[in-house]
Protein backbone atom coordinates (compact mmCIF):
# COMPACT_ATOMS: atom_id res chain seq x y z
CA UNK A 1 0.00 0.00 0.00
CA UNK A 2 1.06 3.11 -0.96
CA UNK A 3 1.05 6.33 1.18
CA UNK A 4 1.28 9.66 0.14
CA UNK A 5 3.62 12.35 1.37
CA UNK A 6 0.70 14.87 2.51
CA UNK A 7 -0.88 11.95 4.58
CA UNK A 8 2.48 11.00 6.10
CA UNK A 9 2.48 14.22 7.43
CA UNK A 10 -1.03 14.26 8.77
CA UNK A 11 -0.72 11.13 10.72
CA UNK A 12 2.86 12.22 11.89
CA UNK A 13 0.90 15.50 13.09
CA UNK A 14 0.27 14.00 16.37
CA UNK A 15 3.23 14.42 17.92
CA UNK A 16 3.16 18.15 17.72
CA UNK A 17 0.55 18.49 20.86
CA UNK A 18 0.70 22.41 21.86
CA UNK A 19 -0.08 22.82 25.26
CA UNK A 20 -3.20 24.44 26.45
CA UNK A 21 -2.75 27.61 29.24
CA UNK A 22 -4.08 27.54 32.23
CA UNK A 23 -4.30 23.44 31.40
CA UNK A 24 -3.26 21.24 34.79
CA UNK A 25 -2.52 17.44 35.54
CA UNK A 26 -6.22 16.68 34.74
CA UNK A 27 -6.60 14.05 37.31
CA UNK A 28 -9.16 14.68 40.04
CA UNK A 29 -6.71 14.74 42.61
CA UNK A 30 -4.26 17.34 41.05
CA UNK A 31 -4.08 20.96 42.12
CA UNK A 32 -6.29 23.29 40.53
CA UNK A 33 -8.86 20.69 40.03
CA UNK A 34 -12.64 22.41 39.94
CA UNK A 35 -14.73 19.25 40.53
CA UNK A 36 -17.96 21.79 41.31
CA UNK A 37 -18.19 23.13 37.93
CA UNK A 38 -17.25 22.47 34.28
CA UNK A 39 -15.13 24.16 31.20
CA UNK A 40 -17.35 24.87 28.52
CA UNK A 41 -17.07 23.16 25.39
CA UNK A 42 -13.74 24.37 22.68
CA UNK A 43 -12.55 26.57 25.81
CA UNK A 44 -9.50 24.92 25.04
CA UNK A 45 -8.73 22.63 22.05
CA UNK A 46 -8.77 19.65 21.52
CA UNK A 47 -5.72 18.03 21.48
CA UNK A 48 -4.14 14.54 20.58
CA UNK A 49 -1.12 13.70 22.51
CA UNK A 50 -0.35 10.11 23.08
CA UNK A 51 2.45 8.76 25.65
CA UNK A 52 5.47 7.72 24.92
CA UNK A 53 5.65 4.58 26.79
CA UNK A 54 9.64 3.94 27.86
CA UNK A 55 9.43 0.76 29.96
CA UNK A 56 10.45 0.36 33.42
CA UNK A 57 14.01 0.03 34.47
CA UNK A 58 15.27 -3.05 36.82
CA UNK A 59 14.10 -2.85 40.38
CA UNK A 60 11.78 0.04 39.36
CA UNK A 61 8.14 0.32 40.31
CA UNK A 62 5.17 2.42 41.24
CA UNK A 63 4.88 4.20 44.18
CA UNK A 64 2.14 3.49 46.77
CA UNK A 65 1.38 5.29 50.33
CA UNK A 66 4.17 4.80 53.16
CA UNK A 67 3.84 1.17 54.71
CA UNK A 68 2.71 -0.25 51.36
CA UNK A 69 5.38 -2.49 49.22
CA UNK A 70 4.82 -2.93 45.28
CA UNK A 71 6.81 -5.62 43.76
CA UNK A 72 6.07 -7.28 40.67
CA UNK A 73 3.99 -10.43 40.96
CA UNK A 74 4.09 -11.88 37.41
CA UNK A 75 5.72 -10.45 33.64
CA UNK A 76 6.40 -11.14 29.98
CA UNK A 77 2.76 -11.26 29.39
CA UNK A 78 1.19 -10.43 26.14
CA UNK A 79 -0.85 -6.91 27.00
CA UNK A 80 -2.83 -8.22 30.18
CA UNK A 81 -6.10 -6.42 30.46
CA UNK A 82 -8.41 -7.76 32.93
CA UNK A 83 -8.32 -9.65 36.34
CA UNK A 84 -10.01 -12.67 38.09
CA UNK A 85 -8.76 -14.35 40.94
CA UNK A 86 -10.61 -18.07 41.67
CA UNK A 87 -11.54 -19.36 45.02
CA UNK A 88 -8.57 -21.72 44.62
CA UNK A 89 -6.10 -18.48 44.47
CA UNK A 90 -5.52 -19.17 40.43
CA UNK A 91 -5.12 -15.75 39.04
CA UNK A 92 -6.77 -15.49 35.63
CA UNK A 93 -5.68 -12.89 32.67
CA UNK A 94 -7.57 -11.82 29.54
CA UNK A 95 -4.67 -10.58 27.37
CA UNK A 96 -6.47 -8.56 24.56
CA UNK A 97 -6.15 -5.56 23.11
CA UNK A 98 -7.58 -2.97 19.93
CA UNK A 99 -7.44 -4.39 16.44
CA UNK A 100 -6.42 -1.80 13.53
CA UNK A 101 -6.65 -2.48 9.81
CA UNK A 102 -5.71 -1.06 7.11
CA UNK A 103 -4.70 2.96 6.84
CA UNK A 104 -5.69 3.09 10.67
CA UNK A 105 -3.39 0.55 11.72
CA UNK A 106 -0.41 2.66 9.53
CA UNK A 107 -1.54 5.72 11.38
CA UNK A 108 -0.94 4.31 14.74
CA UNK A 109 2.31 3.13 13.87
CA UNK A 110 3.49 6.31 12.63
CA UNK A 111 2.64 7.87 15.50
CA UNK A 112 2.61 6.98 19.55
CA UNK A 113 -0.22 5.39 19.23
CA UNK A 114 0.72 1.81 19.02
CA UNK A 115 3.44 1.75 21.32
CA UNK A 116 0.93 3.33 24.06
CA UNK A 117 -1.84 0.98 23.68
CA UNK A 118 -0.56 -1.61 21.61
CA UNK A 119 -3.07 -0.96 18.85
CA UNK A 120 -2.53 -3.81 16.52
CA UNK A 121 -2.88 -8.00 16.89
CA UNK A 122 -4.61 -9.46 19.97
CA UNK A 123 -3.45 -12.34 21.84
CA UNK A 124 -7.44 -13.33 22.38
CA UNK A 125 -6.95 -15.87 25.32
CA UNK A 126 -6.71 -16.33 28.71
CA UNK A 127 -3.76 -16.38 31.07
CA UNK A 128 -3.38 -18.79 34.55
CA UNK A 129 -0.79 -17.44 37.15
CA UNK A 130 -0.16 -19.54 40.08
CA UNK A 131 2.29 -18.75 42.47
CA UNK A 132 2.69 -22.12 44.26
CA UNK A 133 5.55 -21.14 46.50
CA UNK A 134 3.83 -18.38 47.96
CA UNK A 135 6.57 -15.78 47.36
CA UNK A 136 4.64 -13.43 45.74
CA UNK A 137 5.41 -14.01 42.53
CA UNK A 138 3.51 -16.03 39.96
CA UNK A 139 6.45 -18.49 38.52
CA UNK A 140 4.04 -20.67 36.73
CA UNK A 141 1.79 -19.96 33.17
CA UNK A 142 -0.53 -21.70 31.86
CA UNK A 143 -2.82 -21.02 28.61
CA UNK A 144 -6.12 -21.46 30.23
CA UNK A 145 -8.21 -21.09 26.80
CA UNK A 146 -7.28 -19.37 23.08
CA UNK A 147 -8.66 -18.73 20.01
CA UNK A 148 -10.98 -15.71 21.66
CA UNK A 149 -12.12 -12.89 20.41
CA UNK A 150 -11.17 -9.81 22.42
CA UNK A 151 -11.70 -11.31 25.85
CA UNK A 152 -12.11 -9.03 28.84
CA UNK A 153 -14.38 -10.14 31.54
CA UNK A 154 -14.23 -12.98 33.71
CA UNK A 155 -16.19 -15.10 35.98
CA UNK A 156 -16.19 -18.94 37.51
CA UNK A 157 -19.62 -20.20 38.87
CA UNK A 158 -21.43 -23.10 38.86
CA UNK A 159 -18.85 -25.52 37.54
CA UNK A 160 -18.65 -23.31 34.41
CA UNK A 161 -16.03 -20.38 33.07
CA UNK A 162 -17.65 -17.10 31.42
CA UNK A 163 -15.69 -15.24 29.26
CA UNK A 164 -17.04 -11.46 27.97
CA UNK A 165 -15.90 -11.46 24.15
CA UNK A 166 -16.51 -8.58 22.04
CA UNK A 167 -18.84 -9.99 20.16
CA UNK A 168 -20.17 -12.48 22.43
CA UNK A 169 -20.79 -14.15 25.77
CA UNK A 170 -19.72 -17.13 26.19
CA UNK A 171 -19.58 -20.09 28.52
CA UNK A 172 -17.36 -22.99 28.78
CA UNK A 173 -17.13 -26.30 31.23
CA UNK A 174 -14.43 -25.67 34.58
CA UNK A 175 -13.08 -27.97 37.00
CA UNK A 176 -11.25 -25.74 39.82
CA UNK A 177 -7.82 -26.40 39.31
CA UNK A 178 -8.23 -26.61 35.61
CA UNK A 179 -5.18 -25.15 33.44
CA UNK A 180 -6.79 -25.69 30.02
CA UNK A 181 -10.05 -25.79 28.39
CA UNK A 182 -10.39 -27.65 25.42
CA UNK A 183 -14.11 -27.47 24.82
CA UNK A 184 -15.52 -24.76 22.43
CA UNK A 185 -17.73 -23.52 24.73
CA UNK A 186 -21.43 -22.67 24.29
CA UNK A 187 -22.23 -18.96 22.86
CA UNK A 188 -25.25 -17.62 25.46
CA UNK A 189 -25.69 -14.84 23.91
CA UNK A 190 -24.41 -12.30 21.14
CA UNK A 191 -23.30 -8.44 21.97
CA UNK A 192 -22.70 -5.61 19.88
CA UNK A 193 -19.75 -5.48 17.98
CA UNK A 194 -19.65 -4.33 14.17
CA UNK A 195 -17.20 -2.24 12.12
CA UNK A 196 -17.10 0.81 14.73
CA UNK A 197 -16.44 -1.02 17.63
CA UNK A 198 -14.13 1.70 19.60
CA UNK A 199 -15.30 0.01 23.21
CA UNK A 200 -14.75 -3.10 22.56
CA UNK A 201 -14.29 -4.56 26.29
CA UNK A 202 -17.67 -6.50 27.98
CA UNK A 203 -16.81 -6.73 31.60
CA UNK A 204 -18.83 -9.55 33.50
CA UNK A 205 -20.29 -9.08 37.03
CA UNK A 206 -22.33 -11.15 38.99
CA UNK A 207 -24.92 -9.92 41.07
CA UNK A 208 -24.66 -10.92 44.94
CA UNK A 209 -27.19 -13.92 44.82
CA UNK A 210 -25.65 -15.46 41.85
CA UNK A 211 -28.83 -15.49 39.45
CA UNK A 212 -28.22 -12.38 37.22
CA UNK A 213 -25.13 -11.38 35.60
CA UNK A 214 -24.43 -7.47 34.39
CA UNK A 215 -22.15 -6.77 31.02
CA UNK A 216 -20.81 -3.68 30.53
CA UNK A 217 -20.76 -2.57 26.53
CA UNK A 218 -19.14 0.47 26.01
CA UNK A 219 -20.21 2.84 22.98
CA UNK A 220 -19.59 2.02 19.60
CA UNK A 221 -17.84 5.81 18.82
CA UNK A 222 -16.77 8.81 20.63
CA UNK A 223 -20.62 10.54 20.72
CA UNK A 224 -22.29 8.50 17.92
CA UNK A 225 -20.46 9.95 15.33
CA UNK A 226 -21.45 6.53 13.07
CA UNK A 227 -25.23 7.12 13.93
CA UNK A 228 -27.53 6.15 17.22
CA UNK A 229 -28.60 2.64 14.81
CA UNK A 230 -25.08 1.89 15.72
CA UNK A 231 -25.44 2.77 19.23
CA UNK A 232 -28.27 -0.05 19.83
CA UNK A 233 -27.16 -2.14 23.57
CA UNK A 234 -24.28 -0.26 23.28
CA UNK A 235 -23.02 2.57 26.63
CA UNK A 236 -25.41 0.56 28.68
CA UNK A 237 -25.02 -2.09 31.37
CA UNK A 238 -27.13 -5.61 30.35
CA UNK A 239 -28.40 -7.44 32.76
CA UNK A 240 -28.97 -11.21 31.86
CA UNK A 241 -30.06 -14.28 33.30
CA UNK A 242 -26.53 -16.97 33.98
CA UNK A 243 -27.46 -18.30 30.75
CA UNK A 244 -27.86 -15.63 28.79
CA UNK A 245 -31.88 -15.03 28.91
CA UNK A 246 -34.37 -12.30 30.25
CA UNK A 247 -31.94 -9.65 28.59
CA UNK A 248 -33.09 -5.83 30.27
CA UNK A 249 -31.28 -2.63 29.70
CA UNK A 250 -30.33 -1.91 32.85
CA UNK A 251 -28.82 1.49 33.04
CA UNK A 252 -28.32 3.37 29.52
CA UNK A 253 -26.02 6.52 28.64
CA UNK A 254 -23.17 5.58 30.25
CA UNK A 255 -20.58 5.80 26.96
CA UNK A 256 -17.97 3.30 28.41
CA UNK A 257 -18.59 1.57 31.60
CA UNK A 258 -15.72 -0.67 32.14
CA UNK A 259 -15.33 -1.20 35.64
CA UNK A 260 -18.23 -2.31 38.00
CA UNK A 261 -18.94 -3.41 41.48
CA UNK A 262 -21.52 -3.68 44.36
CA UNK A 263 -20.93 -1.85 47.26
CA UNK A 264 -19.99 -4.14 49.91
CA UNK A 265 -23.04 -4.76 52.33
CA UNK A 266 -25.76 -2.76 49.95
CA UNK A 267 -25.99 -4.60 47.17
CA UNK A 268 -26.20 -1.65 44.80
CA UNK A 269 -24.00 -1.88 41.73
CA UNK A 270 -21.56 1.04 41.02
CA UNK A 271 -19.52 1.88 38.10
CA UNK A 272 -16.22 3.96 36.68
CA UNK A 273 -17.39 4.98 33.62
CA UNK A 274 -14.95 6.61 30.50
CA UNK A 275 -16.62 9.75 29.19
CA UNK A 276 -15.94 11.42 25.54
CA UNK A 277 -13.22 13.18 23.85
CA UNK A 278 -12.61 15.91 21.78
CA UNK A 279 -14.31 18.83 23.64
CA UNK A 280 -11.33 19.78 25.16
CA UNK A 281 -8.98 19.71 27.96
CA UNK A 282 -11.01 19.70 30.70
CA UNK A 283 -13.95 18.26 29.47
CA UNK A 284 -15.74 15.66 30.07
CA UNK A 285 -14.33 14.26 33.01
CA UNK A 286 -14.70 10.71 33.97
CA UNK A 287 -16.15 9.33 36.94
CA UNK A 288 -17.73 7.42 39.55
CA UNK A 289 -21.47 6.35 40.23
CA UNK A 290 -24.00 4.88 41.58
CA UNK A 291 -25.98 2.72 39.04
CA UNK A 292 -29.78 3.26 39.24
CA UNK A 293 -32.19 0.80 37.49
CA UNK A 294 -33.32 2.18 34.81
CA UNK A 295 -31.59 5.24 34.77
CA UNK A 296 -30.04 7.11 32.23
CA UNK A 297 -26.88 8.67 32.24
CA UNK A 298 -26.90 11.28 29.33
CA UNK A 299 -24.78 10.41 26.64
CA UNK A 300 -24.15 10.61 24.09
CA UNK A 301 -26.79 13.46 24.05
CA UNK A 302 -25.96 15.23 27.30
CA UNK A 303 -22.83 14.77 29.44
CA UNK A 304 -22.18 15.36 33.26
CA UNK A 305 -25.99 15.75 34.07
CA UNK A 306 -27.94 17.72 31.83
CA UNK A 307 -25.28 19.51 30.10
CA UNK A 308 -26.51 19.62 26.46
CA UNK A 309 -23.64 17.69 23.71
CA UNK A 310 -22.79 20.24 21.01
CA UNK A 311 -22.57 17.52 18.97
CA UNK A 312 -25.56 16.13 19.05
CA UNK A 313 -27.43 19.56 18.68
CA UNK A 314 -29.84 18.03 15.72
CA UNK A 315 -30.55 14.77 17.29
CA UNK A 316 -32.41 15.73 20.85
CA UNK A 317 -35.61 15.20 19.42
CA UNK A 318 -34.23 11.28 19.96
CA UNK A 319 -33.23 11.74 23.51
CA UNK A 320 -34.63 9.63 25.92
CA UNK A 321 -37.85 11.39 27.73
CA UNK A 322 -36.43 11.24 31.39
CA UNK A 323 -34.54 13.20 33.50
CA UNK A 324 -30.36 12.62 33.39
CA UNK A 325 -28.59 11.19 36.20
CA UNK A 326 -25.28 13.39 37.48
CA UNK A 327 -23.09 11.01 38.52
CA UNK A 328 -21.46 11.09 42.18
CA UNK A 329 -17.79 11.50 41.83
CA UNK A 330 -16.13 13.23 39.41
CA UNK A 331 -12.42 11.49 38.53
CA UNK A 332 -10.99 13.97 35.87
CA UNK A 333 -11.21 14.82 32.37
CA UNK A 334 -9.63 11.62 29.88
CA UNK A 335 -8.21 10.06 32.58
CA UNK A 336 -9.55 6.85 31.26
CA UNK A 337 -10.49 5.61 34.65
CA UNK A 338 -11.42 2.16 33.50
CA UNK A 339 -11.43 -0.55 36.66
CA UNK A 340 -13.50 -0.71 39.77
CA UNK A 341 -12.85 -2.88 43.34
CA UNK A 342 -14.05 -1.81 46.32
CA UNK A 343 -11.92 -3.22 48.84
CA UNK A 344 -12.94 -6.23 51.20
CA UNK A 345 -9.63 -7.43 51.99
CA UNK A 346 -8.91 -6.96 56.17
CA UNK A 347 -4.65 -6.33 55.74
CA UNK A 348 -4.87 -2.84 54.17
CA UNK A 349 -5.03 0.10 56.71
CA UNK A 350 -8.95 0.50 58.10
CA UNK A 351 -9.31 3.58 56.24
CA UNK A 352 -9.10 1.59 53.17
CA UNK A 353 -12.03 -0.77 53.88
CA UNK A 354 -15.04 -0.97 51.93
CA UNK A 355 -13.83 2.03 49.67
CA UNK A 356 -13.18 2.13 46.32
CA UNK A 357 -9.69 1.78 44.11
CA UNK A 358 -10.09 3.30 40.44
CA UNK A 359 -7.15 2.61 37.97
CA UNK A 360 -6.49 5.53 35.57
CA UNK A 361 -5.34 4.14 32.54
CA UNK A 362 -4.31 7.30 31.01
CA UNK A 363 -5.07 10.22 28.20
CA UNK A 364 -4.69 10.59 24.71
CA UNK A 365 -6.87 13.66 24.36
CA UNK A 366 -5.32 16.54 26.62
CA UNK A 367 -2.50 18.84 26.21
CA UNK A 368 -0.88 17.73 29.37
CA UNK A 369 -1.52 13.94 30.31
CA UNK A 370 -3.70 12.80 32.86
CA UNK A 371 -4.95 9.83 34.73
CA UNK A 372 -2.14 7.22 34.92
CA UNK A 373 -2.62 6.56 38.12
CA UNK A 374 -4.78 4.63 40.68
CA UNK A 375 -6.92 6.34 43.03
CA UNK A 376 -8.94 5.81 46.26
CA UNK A 377 -12.04 6.92 47.36
CA UNK A 378 -12.98 6.23 50.49
CA UNK A 379 -16.54 5.11 51.27
CA UNK A 380 -18.59 4.59 55.02
CA UNK A 381 -21.91 2.96 54.78
CA UNK A 382 -21.95 2.53 51.57
CA UNK A 383 -21.44 6.08 49.64
CA UNK A 384 -18.22 8.47 49.44
CA UNK A 385 -17.16 10.28 52.19
CA UNK A 386 -14.29 12.03 50.98
CA UNK A 387 -12.57 13.25 47.01
CA UNK A 388 -10.60 11.42 44.93
CA UNK A 389 -7.00 10.65 46.68
CA UNK A 390 -3.40 9.19 44.81
CA UNK A 391 -2.86 6.13 45.93
CA UNK A 392 -0.50 4.39 43.56
CA UNK A 393 1.74 6.66 41.34
CA UNK A 394 4.81 6.89 39.70
CA UNK A 395 3.34 5.81 36.37
CA UNK A 396 4.08 8.74 34.72
CA UNK A 397 8.03 9.27 33.97
CA UNK A 398 8.39 13.04 32.37
CA UNK A 399 4.52 15.13 32.32
CA UNK A 400 5.73 17.96 30.29
CA UNK A 401 7.55 15.02 27.41
CA UNK A 402 4.25 12.92 27.63
CA UNK A 403 6.72 9.91 28.61
CA UNK A 404 5.32 7.14 31.22
CA UNK A 405 6.61 4.11 32.59
CA UNK A 406 3.11 2.10 31.88
CA UNK A 407 -0.90 2.06 32.40
CA UNK A 408 -2.96 0.25 35.08
CA UNK A 409 -5.70 -0.78 33.66
CA UNK A 410 -7.52 -4.54 35.59
CA UNK A 411 -7.77 -4.69 39.47
CA UNK A 412 -8.19 -7.46 42.01
CA UNK A 413 -7.60 -8.51 45.34
CA UNK A 414 -5.60 -12.05 46.49
CA UNK A 415 -7.19 -13.74 49.49
CA UNK A 416 -3.93 -12.25 51.48
CA UNK A 417 -5.57 -9.33 50.58
CA UNK A 418 -3.39 -7.75 48.74
CA UNK A 419 -4.07 -5.88 45.39
CA UNK A 420 -2.95 -7.14 42.23
CA UNK A 421 -2.73 -4.16 39.15
CA UNK A 422 -2.18 -4.68 35.40
CA UNK A 423 -0.07 -2.78 33.23
CA UNK A 424 -0.92 -3.56 29.78
CA UNK A 425 1.80 -1.89 27.69
CA UNK A 426 4.52 -2.67 30.13
CA UNK A 427 3.58 -6.28 30.37
CA UNK A 428 3.62 -6.81 33.82
CA UNK A 429 1.24 -7.30 36.71
CA UNK A 430 2.03 -5.27 40.21
CA UNK A 431 1.53 -6.58 43.56
CA UNK A 432 0.60 -4.07 46.66
CA UNK A 433 1.42 -5.48 49.83
CA UNK A 434 0.38 -3.91 53.14
CA UNK A 435 3.93 -4.04 55.77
Amino acid sequence: MKISYGLLLLLTACHAAKLNPGSYGGSATTQGYQADSLAAPYATPSVTNYSRVIGWASGQTPIAPAGFTVTRFADGLDHPRWLYVADNGDVLVAEANTELKGIKKVGAKISRKIKTQHYGKSADRIILLRDSNKDGYAEQHYVLKNDLHQPFGMLIADGHFYVGNTDALMRFSYHAGDTMISDSGVKLLSLPAGEHNRHWTRSLLPDPSGKKLYIGVGSGTNVAEKGLDNEVRRACILEVNMDGSGERIYASGLRNPVGMDWVPGTGRLWAAVNERDELGDELVPDYLTAVQPGGFYGWPFYYYGSHPEPRMEKEMARAPKQPVITPDVPLGSHTASLGLLFYRGKTFPSRYHEGAFITQHGSWNRSIISGYKVVFVPFRNGRPVGPPEDFLTGFVANQTQSEVHGRPVGIATLADGDLLITDDVSNVIWRVHHQ
